[in-house]
């Protein structure tokens, strides 16, 4: 038989195998089906009257990709910086390369494992030893050999152990991928709120430069008129309070920038350093109305719900896994090859060689472990399915409370601008009137500081608006696309 022979043998097990199996394999444990959830026909928007009722018809703010959301050119530059460099976004995809390679790691389970070898030897043996034949000549002192030989096994996945386990990797691949583009979606909105917080910390850094000024003057006139015995020293003295109160504020909100840049930076994907501007906190662009799809959308939108059930259907395909163990284990193999002290009778028929087997084992006492592994992985799949129901609550929850957080804030800035409005005329007048004689100092102090404090404000709600905006489009699944 020659080795061509052998070989054939050995594919002719395996495929015979192949077949058996694929006549009469099965695979044990619930395949997945969707578990049916409680979703409500609408979000809660009784706190946001301009949101566009949903309908299965209605496009979402979700459809739209995130420069129309964050529409200040600066903001849109540094976006697309920080996905092409940001590290956590990077690990990301690095763990969807291992979840992938994982797959081929179990679906190898399911196939036949084939190798193949050959051998060569020699020994020189010492004429002393050798000794002599019988016609008294001199013994080979010499010997050579070789051979080759084929070798298959395979585990039959009779019972779908293999193929629920490669059915767990791939819903863990599925997974790390959806993980991936929650990454991407919790970029986006990191980035987007640290720069809004910096150009909230930018504006009221000119605020605070600007009231200093104004300070300055207000105790340049302080000091004139108290000496020219209109004033009094205590006036000149709150002047002075006022101007180091404000200037006191400088560092603090320097350190609070340079923070921010570095968080950025960081972001970016680069060494901390300076960010560039764009638009001002009280210039971002706010949509007239914010449209909606269905609540249902969000099972198929939002990353962090597909990630949740993704691990479902691994945890459910584990049950198959564990399952299967109560069976018995059926495995095949076979080997082959040719072997010859005569290098060149390596390849004749009556030095050739093969085996085939089959063995079946079957668990009979293992302390119960088994039993527990089943156990185990019913308990895990309930645990997933708990946190696939309690992330969708959560979804629920985080667009309703970004819808009614946008527009309080819409308000909380209306009327906080029109309080800076007040305040201004207020102290237009005190100073006046503290100028011409008519009050003392201690209404332009007052006043002074309400408008002060009420800038300051109008600074935090412009940026909270413009956040709660991309707090929205997150919370509809935006920002992933």
């Amino acid at each position: 038989m020659s080795a061509k022979v052998v070989f054939q043998h050995v594919v002719e097990i395996v495929g015979s195998a192949i077949v058996a199996l694929m006549v009469v394999g099965c695979e044990v444990g619930p395949n997945y089906k969707r578990p049916a959830l409680d979703v409500p026909g609408s979000y809660r928007q009784a706190q946001a009257p301009d949101v566009t009722a949903a309908s299965p018809n209605t496009p979402s703010i979700a459809d739209e990709d995130w420069p129309a959301i964050a529409a200040d050119p600066a903001l849109e530059n540094l976006i697309r910086q920080a996905l092409a460099n940001n590290l956590d976004l990077r690990i990301a995809a690095q763990r969807v390369l291992e979840a992938q390679a994982q797959v081929g790691v179990a679906r190898a389970q399911q196939l036949p494992s084939i190798s193949g070898g050959s051998s060569y030897s020699a020994l020189q043996i010492p004429s002393n030893l050798a000794g002599t034949r019988s016609d008294g000549s001199p013994a080979t002192s010499f010997y050579r050999g070789g051979g080759f030989s084929a070798s298959a096994a395979w585990n039959l996945d009779f019972w779908g152990l293999y193929r629920r386990q490669t059915e767990a990797a791939r819903a863990e691949l599925l997974a790390s991928q959806w993980g991936q583009k929650a990454t991407r979606t919790a970029l986006i909105q990191g980035v987007a709120e640290a720069y809004f917080d910096l150009r909230q910390l930018d504006s009221e850094l000119l605020i605070t430069e600007n009231t200093i000024k104004a300070r300055q003057d207000s105790l340049k006139l302080t000091n004139a008129l108290e000496q020219h015995g209109a004033g009094s020293l205590a006036d000149v003295r709150q002047a002075e309070e006022l101007l180091h109160a404000a200037q006191a504020n400088l560092p603090d909100l320097r350190r609070q920038r340079s923070i921010e840049e570095n968080t950025l930076s960081v972001l970016l994907g680069h060494n901390p350093g300076d960010i560039e501007r764009g638009l001002p906190v009280d210039a971002q662009p706010h949509p007239p109305e914010i449209t909606l799809g269905l609540p249902s959308d969000l099972l198929e939108r939002r990353p962090d719900i597909r990630q949740a059930e993704a691990k479902l259907i691994a945890a459910n395909a584990r049950i198959g896994v564990a399952r299967a163990q109560f069976f018995p284990q059926i495995s095949l193999t076979s080997m082959g090859g040719t072997a010859s002290n005569q290098l060149n009778a390596i390849a004749a028929a009556g030095n050739t060689y093969w085996s085939a087997a089959g063995a079946l084992s079957e668990p009979i006492f293992d302390g119960g472990r088994i039993r527990s592994n089943y156990h185990l992985s019913q308990a895990q799949q309930q645990e997933m399915l708990l946190e696939y129901q309690k992330t969708i609550l959560n979804s629920l929850k985080d667009v309703a409370n970004s819808l009614v957080t946008y527009k309080e804030t819409e308000a909380r800035r209306t009327e906080q601008a029109e309080q800076v409005k007040s305040a201004e005329d207020a102290v237009r007048l005190a100073r006046l009137r503290y100028s011409g004689g008519n009050t003392s100092y201690l209404e332009v102090l007052t006043t002074d500081t309400d408008l002060y404090a009420a800038q300051l404000l109008l600074a935090q709600a412009q940026q909270q608006e413009a956040a709660s905006l991309v707090q929205v489009y997150v919370a509809v699944g935006g920002g992933w696309k």
